[in-house]
Formats: C-alpha cells, structure tokens, sequence
C-alpha cells in the first residue's frame, strides 16, 4: 500500500509554505528520494485532487503543460474526475513526478437523453448512440445531474469514462455546457469504441450500431485508414450530419503503454477469465500470476464489473500484475462532520471515524471552484452535511476509509449509514467504531457480519438511537476480504 501524502500538503497550508512550494510547477512534492521502491511508466487513471495532479493515490510533480487534442493544454483546465496518461516515477510514499501528462475525451457530443436517481445516486446518459453509467463516483461539471436529466436535449457534454465489457461506459466526469456553447476543440463530436460493420467500399463503419462515415477522414497520431479492421478500438472526431458521425480523424486507441513499462491503471474488470487468471482492464489484458499480491480482496473476489486498480509491468500487450487492490466501496454513510483532526486527516462524521487518503475524491455539491488537494480538505468544516462511499475497516476499532466524500446542502439531522455489522445486543447494534442504541426498534434477521443499512440521530447525551428498524441487504455475506490496513 502507498503512503499517503496528503499530511504533508496539510501541514504545509497550514504553514503557509504550500503557496511557494507548487506555484513554480502546478505543485510540490518531495520526488521519490528516500523511498525504498520507485516504479518508471505509466499511470492511468482519473484526478482525484490538485496541489501537483492526485492519480492512482500519487500526487504527480508537473510542469503544469497537458498533452491533448480536445482543446486542454494546462493543469488548471483539468478537473477531478478526468482521465488521465502520467508518464514518469513514482515511489512508494505515493509521490511521484511526471514526465508527460495527457488527456483525451472518451465521448463528446450532444446529448439524447439522461435519467438520475437522487437517493441512490445513479443513472444513465445516452449520446452518440452509446450508454453511459453514472453512479456516486462519477464529477459533474457545468450543470448537476439533476439539470441535466431535466433537460437532457439543452446540453452537449465531454464525457472521461471506462469502457465497459459490453461496449458501454462508466462515466468518471461529465462536463456539461448549454447546447450553444462550443467546447475548445476543433470537432464537434468524439466517440470511442469497437470498429463493426466496416464496409470498406462504402467507408463506413459503426460502434455499438452508431454509423461512422470516415469518406472524408484521415489517420491521426501514426494511425493508417487501411488498418481499420472489425473488432480493434478507434477513436474518431468529427461532426454530425442527419445521425451519422462524418469523421474527420480516426486514431488506435491501444498505444498507452511502452514495453517493459510499470503500470498503474483503475477500472472496471471485464472478460474474466478464472481458468487462464485473466482479465481485461480499458483494452488491457491483465495476467494474474503466481507472485501477484492482492489488496483489499480475494482473487475468488474478482469478476466482471469490479472496480480494481491493477499495479504491473507490461510485457509483449500483457499487463502482468504485481499487486492487484479492490476499489469498490462496501459502505456509506449520511451525516455531519463532528470533528476534523488535520494531522491524522480524519474526521468523525456522526459517530463513525472516516479516514482521507490520497485516493479519497472531494466534492462540493453545486460547487465549480477549483482548490487544492489541501484547500478541499482545509474547507471541511465541523457541522457540515456529508455523503460518504467508501471502505469498511475493521483495524483499530473499525472506521471508514472514504473513496468519495461529497458535501451536501442538506440540512437533515438524520442520519444513514450501510455497512457491516459489528455487534448485536439486545439494546444496541455497533457498526465499525459506532454503537446505536435500539431505541425500541428491531434488528430482526441481521447478523454479526451482515450488510445492514440504518438510520440514526444523535441524543441529547451525546449517544445515538435508531429511528427505523434495521435493514439488512438480502445479498451480504460473511466473506470479509481481507479488509485490514
């Protein structure tokens, strides 16, 4: 596991040091001196925070540029959320320097048509004919969820996301603006996806049914028109006319990695294959081998769907995994901050200690502004309303490791909380750190070790009560995944 870094950005804001210390670069960081290992290549995944760029749980030293042809050139154009190539070191302390930093849109374009469940927090984005899951992960920029689902046809968006087993998408950012205001880029549309249908005749193609004609296309970044083929992933850019995507440049979309690069890389796991230990990972095939460590799981854990960050080296188009962490959360909770400990970045959010790292994702509900990795979390403030996802500990007296963090406007002294069962007595339950007392209500059918969700409030005398019955999730079970720091 990484150190993390963000007590040392912390201390250094609260010193007044952090100003002078990212102001040359975009941001600090100490490189990756001192560290007792250090990996060359390439990182992949989405911004969690800035002060330098958080990815993977590294917070990357930049020299502020961003490669990209989708009209982003500079670090502070980017946001929490997008995808992002870092090409550089990075060591086990979590700190890192890159060497290159790129960005391209998955999608982007009109859109068709959007649902979103507030309570849950999931839904749906349809563009360009592709489907697009949106869940609590998943940074919103420009308009909120619910805007966008009011209104679906008033806006066109850029979407980073994760291409999914079955040709679909799960957003990661989704930066929307009104329908008549361009995005700063030369095409009016991008989509990426799996070339099918290709009628090299007729020079037309599809992706998940949606119609590419590339009559008037060229080749982009090395890519030759004569190398498209049935089956390989394309990315194309191009504009719209009567529901077909005229391209205008069509590129390959597997040169990420150079051989004999470490990798880091998250997403969602498809084609698994249990038998050859495999699966595939945003167009990589991973390889399980024998010295392969897991974090946060068990490798009977993995299947299609699962949300992992794979660590490796990458030989020959395979990525052969060294360590392999799950990053699925197993636990939320609803309520308001108690305390805040900067030194130990924890906080305790009704009753229940909740950990920050450098991989936890901090949002402002309806909130654009743009901070530092150490302003998010210098903003916090005790009485704030928060949603928390993230992952159950049972070291230490149990606590909350928190992937997302979003604080809400919501002024509800009720409180939430789904997770594991710790304890069960007669005239109270204890989930993680937290005793509730019963108040009446009935914990039937829960066990110790089930996923039950509750809601709660605190007392007058500093304690919790329940203020329903407990409900337990039909689906959970008692296989804990090794879930111990």
């Amino acid at each position: 596991m990484k150190r993390n870094p963000l007590a040392n950005a912390v201390k250094l804001a609260l010193t007044g040091a952090i100003a002078g210390s990212l102001a040359a670069c975009g941001g600090g960081g100490s490189g990756s001196s001192g560290s007792d290992s250090t990996s060359t290549g390439t990182s992949v995944g989405a911004v969690t925070g800035f002060g330098s760029v958080f990815v993977n749980g590294t917070r990357f030293e930049t020299s502020g540029n961003v490669d990209s042809d989708d009209g982003i050139e500079r670090e502070d154009q980017l946001e929490k959320g997008m995808i992002l190539q870092v090409k550089g070191d990075w060591d086990d302390r979590g700190e890192g320097r890159a060497d290159k930093v790129s960005y391209d849109d998955t999608l982007r374009g009109p859109v068709a048509g959007m649902s979103w469940n507030e309570t849950d927090r999931t839904g749906t984005l349809a563009m360009l004919g592709q489907n697009i899951e949106l869940d609590g992960r998943t940074v919103f920029r420009g308009a909120t969820p619910a805007e966008l689902a009011s209104n679906p046809q008033g806006y066109h968006v850029r979407v980073s996301a994760w291409r999914l087993d079955d040709g679909s998408f799960r957003a990661s950012f989704v930066g929307a603006r009104a329908i008549d205001v361009e995005f700063d880029d030369d095409n009016e549309v991008e989509i990426e996806g799996v070339v099918a249908n290709l009628d090299t005749s007729a020079e037309t193609f599809t992706i998940n049914g949606f119609q590419i004609d590339y009559t008037s296309a060229v080749g982009d970044d090395d890519f030759s028109l004569s190398d498209l083929a049935n089956g390989i992933v394309v990315e194309v850019e191009g504009r719209l006319s009567n529901g077909v995507i005229l391209a205008d440049e069509i590129e390959d979309e597997d040169d990420w990695y150079d051989d004999d690069d470490d990798v880091e890389i998250s997403g969602s796991i498809y084609d698994y294959d249990s038998s050859n230990r495999q699966f595939s990972l945003n167009g990589v095939t991973v390889q399980i081998t024998g010295g392969t460590e897991f974090d946060d799981l068990r490798e009977s854990s993995l299947a299609d769907g699962l949300y992992v960050e794979v660590e490796g080296n990458f030989r020959n188009g395979i990525l052969v995994a060294e360590e392999i962490e799950g990053r699925e959360s197993d636990a939320e909770l609803e309520g308001r901050i108690e305390s805040i400990d900067l030194t130990d970045e924890s906080l305790v959010v009704s009753g229940v200690r909740v950990q920050i790292n450098a991989n936890t994702l901090i949002e402002d509900d309806d909130d654009d502004d743009r901070r530092s990795r150490a302003e998010d979390i210098q903003d916090l403030r005790v009485g704030d309303y928060l949603e928390i996802e993230g992952r159950q500990r049972s070291s230490n007296g149990g606590f909350l490791e928190a992937l997302n963090i979003e604080r809400d406007d919501d002024d509800d002294d009720e409180y939430e909380l789904e997770a594991r069962a710790s304890a069960i007595g007669s005239n109270s339950i204890s989930i993680m750190n937290l005793e509730i007392l019963l108040n009446g209500y009935s914990t039937s059918g829960a066990k110790v070790g089930d996923e039950v969700e509750v809601e709660y409030r605190g007392t007058s005398g500093g304690q919790y009560e329940l203020t329903d019955n407990v409900d337990v999730d039909d689906d959970s079970d008692d296989d804990d995944d090794d879930d111990d720091n």
